[in-house]
């Protein structure tokens, strides 16, 4: 599957390498906005909105009749403390692979009344609170999230089922990594700093399909972690975790 990434998304990407690469540090100016019109072939304008989104974002900081500079904080501080099952598991020395189970583009007319909800599509459609470059999302033939179905297995077996939803406007290149190689909670941390978050943890008894992908007994308990975290105000993603309940807990120290 192959989609264009927007100008300004390209210029945002960029300008997260260049930070997360150390070329420029907390408290640096960027490269000016007419600099970056050059290096990318845009308009200023385009170049402003990817700055402004920055900037809302908190990654940048923009100062009048200064320029613009790369926000004091730490982004570690910034984001919502997310596991990733990957790290973990490699670091108590067990040996991690994931599967995809699939990947596809959700447009608005697929949406179901839990994800309207959650991305607050509805609204944002009907109120007009979306930009105008985001205004295609209410368009039915438009991607509005993207949807990915992993696997996790330690030692070979299947211990994680991870069902995730993500924001498509604001990650077009999301859909286009595989995910067998790049952890999703890694890749989203690197590209969007991640302000906040909520979760919850139930047990519940395995559907049919769920115990399948697991390789447990239908109606096996499971724990089932179901998180949303947000960037720049809005939800970025939604994630329902699936665990076979006789191979995983959560734990932790106050």
């Amino acid at each position: 599957m192959t989609k264009q990434v927007p100008a300004y998304q390209r210029i945002k990407n960029a300008i997260l390498d260049n930070i997360h690469s150390g070329k420029w540090q907390a408290g640096e100016a960027i490269s000016t906005e007419m600099a970056l019109a050059e290096e990318f072939g845009v308009s200023r304008m385009t170049v402003n909105r990817a700055l402004k989104e920055l900037s809302e974002e908190r990654v940048l900081e923009r100062r009048q009749g200064s320029g613009t500079f790369v926000a004091q904080q730490q982004f570690n501080h910034t984001f919502v403390e997310v596991r990733n099952i990957a790290q973990d598991l490699r670091s108590a020395n067990r040996d991690y692979q994931a599967q995809v189970v699939s990947k596809r583009v959700i447009t608005a007319s697929m949406l179901d009344d839990e994800l309207r909800r959650k991305f607050a599509i509805d609204s944002a459609a009907t109120t007009g609170e979306r930009s105008a470059a985001d205004s295609s999302a209410a368009d039915s033939s438009a991607a509005v999230l993207y949807e990915v179905k992993i696997i996790h297995f330690a030692d070979a077996q299947p211990i994680q089922f991870e069902e995730r939803w993500v924001d498509a406007q604001k990650l077009p290149e999301f859909i286009e990594q595989d995910f067998s190689i790049i952890n999703t909670s890694e890749y989203l941390i690197a590209k969007s700093p991640l302000e906040r978050g909520s979760y919850t943890i139930r047990a519940l008894a395995a559907p049919d399909d769920i115990a399948a992908l697991l390789q447990i007994a239908p109606q096996s308990p499971t724990l089932v972690l179901r998180r949303q975290t947000y960037s720049a105000g809005k939800v970025l993603t939604f994630v329902k975790m699936w665990h076979a309940g006789e191979r995983y807990q959560f734990a932790g120290e106050l």
